[in-house]
Formats: C-alpha cells, structure tokens, sequence
C-alpha cells in the first residue's frame, strides 16, 4: 500500500470508526435500543463531530505513518486523539443549542473505549497485512562536508521511508569514496551533476552549501534534468529570501523546485479562459471579419495561417493566426524569426501586427484548451530545441500552459533575445496569481493601442 493511499484509507475510516462506534456505545448502553431523546444530540452534530476527531488524529500524527514506530506508538497516539476528540466533544455538546443532558455520560465512556480498540485494531492490521510503501527517493548530496555526512547518516536511518542516499558530489573529485564505516561513494565533480542524476535515476538532489548553488542548477538545466527536486541547506541570506519548506533532523532544507501553481488556481484559471474567450469571440466578431477580407483582399488565401508550436509538456499543437507575410515566407530561408521591418511581412500584414489583430484566432486555441490567456509565449520546435541546448533553464519554462501574451511580451521589446525572454517568463511562472495576469493583460491592452513592439 502506498503512503498516500494510506492516508486516504486512514481518513475514510476513521471517520466511519468513530461514528460507529458512538451508535454501538449508545446500542450498548441502553439494550440495544436508542432512544431518540438521548440520540438526538449526535444526530445533530455528528458532521462536527467527525471534524473535532479527524483534527485531533492529524494532530497526534495518525496520518503520518513515518511517526508509528512501534505498536505502542500506534496506541498512544490513538488514545491521546480519541480522548481529545471526546472532551471536545462534550464541550461542543454543552455550549450548542441541544442540552448537554441529552448526551449519556456512559455511552460516550463507552464510545472512547470502542474508539481507542478499533481504530488501533484496523491500523495494526493493515500494517501487517499490506506494510505501506513509500515512493523510492533516489537521493544526490552535493558536499562533503561535515553536514553533507549528517545529513546521509540521518536520510540512512530513514531508509525505510523510500531514502536512498545514491552518493555524494565534491568540487574537486578527489577521492572516488569517502572514508568511515558505511561510507557512501563520491560519484564526480559538481559539473558532472547532470550525468550522475541520469545515471543514477536520482530524483532528489541536495545541496549543502548555497555557494554550489548555481554550478549545480545550471549544470542539471543544460542536462535537460529540471524534472529533479532540488533542495538547498540554506544560510540566513537564503532565509531572508525565502521560506524552508521541510526539515530533515534538525537541518532545515529549502526547496527551489516546487510547482509553480497550486491545482486550484490553474482550473480557477482554465474556467476563466474559456468564459472570457467565448465572450471576446462575440464582441470582436466585426474585427475578425474585417482582418479575414482585408487578408483576402490584399494577399489572396489562404487567410489563416497555422504553425506547429510547443506547448506545455513539450506537446506540440498548431497556432492559428491571420496571415500577415507573403505566401511561402520561408521557403527559400527555412524557419527564421521575424525582426523588426522585416520584409516578408505585408503592409496590411504589417497593420494586424501592429494592434496585435492577428493575433485573434488564438482565442480558438484557448477554448481548444492548447494555450491560455496568459502565459510564456509558445515557440516553433526548431527553434525549442535550438534553445534547449543552448539556454540553461529553458525548458523549465514549458511547465505551464503557454499564453497569447506574457511578462516578457509586455516588459520587453518585440525583438529581445530569448534569454531575457526566458528570465521573465521563469518570473511569471513562479509568482504567478489572478492579480498578475490582470496586470499583464491590461498592459498588452495599452502596448496594442500603442502599436509599440510590433513592426
């Protein structure tokens, strides 16, 4: 059984445990019968009831099970939470508008009783009957250190959580393995990060000292492993700059690989797409159809003009746009990126550049769920893998869906380098929140009125 999968059973069952258990305490108490006077007060407060208890097992760590080492630890906790949950109980009884009276004393002595056996009972059980299984974390420490070495020896006696510690990283690499009883392998230099993560399979990796911090990221970037997790063991500039996300022993760890968005934020977000798109649709129907005959009339068909663009997940999907470049602009030149007074581009294809009208079909893309309003802007995969190769980071920047303009449209000029491209859509995707996006979009407004970055 999986640790999450645990959890969830532990929850589900939890609850049914210590509510069943209040109706067998009452059943008990009273002969089998439950008389509606002495009933009515749980019927009415059993969904906080089932609250107050689940609280107090989160508490007592009975959904952690890294924290029951032992059966007895697996009692305590059980009993610590089922006694909090009862006191509370009891006093939510006596301050709610039902009469603490009609709560029997014993049954609820009955109930704790009931509460403590069953639930360390199924725990025991199924801790025995299907040990859980925690996700392997395949971990890479960077130093060698005095803390780099407590900090395996710690991860070490946790391996039957998952850890396993794969070897260490030294700036020098002298010294193939490190010395002591049970000592661990130095697998390289820090500039060989990347090979040892894809050798390896190593999905965490550990820095220890801040100072490696930025030969170690750059170096994980340019080996295209950025799917790692990377924590740092972080000094007091790096606290002052950000918050530690968890603690192994008393070293607290930093992690600089989060997601970007929380899940709710990103389907708030996908409902808001598709409203707005369908609206945008309607009120610029006269706009589209005045861009669509203008192209007709002034550069013949085909009026629209689809490309092959990368997307999130490096998934590749086709970009609608108007048609503002002659027919086979690339033909002779293969994939080029468009520059400022660039030739190929018509007069009137110059004019839909200008306020960004050709940009409209993309509202097709949004509804179709390929792009977002706002986002990293997407690129052509010629390019993207040129990029890849090239740029440290850049293709971190495809964990988010790509946008029909961005941080770096509406700070930079038109034609800015890809680098600096990449620095603002990094900004955007880590700090990103409904404020933002109303901000970029109301700053694109005001560069589309402009015409500023468009030739």
């Amino acid at each position: 059984m999986s640790r999450r999968r645990f959890i969830a059973l532990s929850v589900v069952l939890d609850a049914l445990v210590v509510n069943g258990a209040i109706v067998l305490a009452y059943l008990i108490r009273f002969g089998g019968e439950i008389p509606s006077f002495n009933f009515a007060a749980y019927a009415v407060l059993w969904p906080f009831i089932t609250v107050i208890y689940l609280v107090a097992g989160y508490v007592f760590g009975l959904y952690e099970p890294e924290r029951a080492k032992s059966p007895w630890e697996v009692v305590r906790g059980v009993a610590m939470a089922a006694a909090t949950g009862t006191v509370a109980t009891a006093a939510l009884a006596f301050f709610s508008s039902t009469r603490a009276a009609s709560f029997s004393r014993l049954a609820m002595v009955i109930a704790f009783a009931l509460q403590v056996v069953l639930l360390v009972a199924w725990r025991l059980l199924a801790l025995k009957l299907t040990p859980i299984r925690w996700p392997e974390q395949r971990v890479l420490i960077v130093g060698t250190g005095p803390v780099a070495h407590e900090l395996a020896e710690e991860l070490q006696r946790r391996s039957e959580w998952g850890h396993r510690v794969v070897g260490l990283l030294t700036r020098d690499g002298e010294g193939r393995t490190a010395s002591g009883e049970g000592a661990l392998p130095v697998l390289g230099k820090m500039t060989d990060a990347a090979k040892v993560v894809a050798e390896h399979e190593v999905n965490r990796v550990i820095i220890t000292s801040p100072v490696n911090l930025r030969e170690v990221i750059e170096e994980l970037a340019l080996g295209n492993e950025t799917g790692v997790r990377v924590e740092v063991i972080p000094e007091l500039y790096e606290i002052f700059i950000g918050t530690v996300d968890s603690t192994v022993s008393d070293i607290p760890l930093m992690e600089l690989t989060r997601p970007t968005t929380p899940g709710w934020f990103l389907v708030l977000k996908r409902i808001l797409d598709v409203v707005f798109a369908l609206v945008l649709l309607v009120l610029l129907s006269p706009v589209l159809l005045f861009a669509a005959l203008g192209v007709l009339i002034t550069m013949g068909r085909p009026v629209f003009f689809t490309q092959e663009r990368v997307g999130k997940d490096m998934r590749r999907f086709k970009v609608i746009k108007f048609r503002t470049m002659v027919r086979d602009a690339e033909q002779s030149t293969g994939p080029v990126l468009a520059e400022e007074n660039d030739p190929r581009i018509t007069p009137f294809g110059r004019l839909l550049r200008r306020y960004r009208i050709d940009e409209l079909p993309q509202l097709l893309n949004i509804l179709k769920g390929d792009m977002s309003f706002v986002g990293p802007r997407p690129e052509r995969p010629f390019f993207v893998e040129q990029y890849v190769d090239e740029i440290a980071g850049y293709r971190e920047r495809f964990k988010a869906k790509p946008g029909a303009t961005g941080l770096a449209q509406v700070s930079g000029s038109y034609a800015t380098t890809p680098e600096r491209k990449l620095k603002f859509d990094l900004i955007y995707m880590y700090h990103q929140n409904l404020l933002m996006d109303l901000q970029i979009l109301a700053e694109t407004v005001r560069v589309v009125l402009n015409g500023r970055g468009a030739r």
